[in-house]
């Protein structure tokens, strides 16, 4: 288990254009990420926009696959996400996976996303392992 997060999203792209993304490897099924809002992650309602939710999911969670794969390049098959409550600027936000199956082609996964003690969602998705390492 790591106490200590590290930055992700260290080349240029969308996820370090919008913050970036501490990951910490918790077990070998389990990990955890996260992020602060801020100003532009916050739709007109004044809540992190549902978009942003969803990339910060398939970002962290993608992470974890990739590391439970063996470091494996895997891409997304799906990503099935029930936004449960709100977030708002300042909040921060922390995401939990879990690793459900890895399979010769195939990973599968549960998370669920938090601030403080309110539930913002969760998801489930399955990744497809590609025959490269990054």
């Amino acid at each position: 288990m790591s106490k200590i997060y590290h930055q992700i999203s260290k080349k240029p792209g969308f996820m370090k254009h919008n913050g970036g993304l501490l990951f910490r490897d918790l077990t070998k099924d389990k990990y955890q990420f996260k992020t602060k809002i801020k100003k532009n992650h916050i739709n007109k309602v004044g809540i992190t926009h549902g978009g942003y939710i969803a990339s910060i999911i398939d970002a962290g969670a993608g992470t974890a696959v990739y590391r439970s794969a063996g470091n494996k390049v895997c891409v997304t098959i799906s990503l099935d996400i029930k936004y449960i409550g709100s977030s708002k600027i300042g909040d921060e936000i922390i995401g939990d996976v879990k690793i459900q199956k890895v399979t010769n082609t195939l990973v599968f996964m549960n998370c669920e996303l938090r601030s403080k003690k309110n539930k913002i969602a969760i998801a489930s998705g399955v990744w497809k392992k590609l025959n490269k390492n990054l």
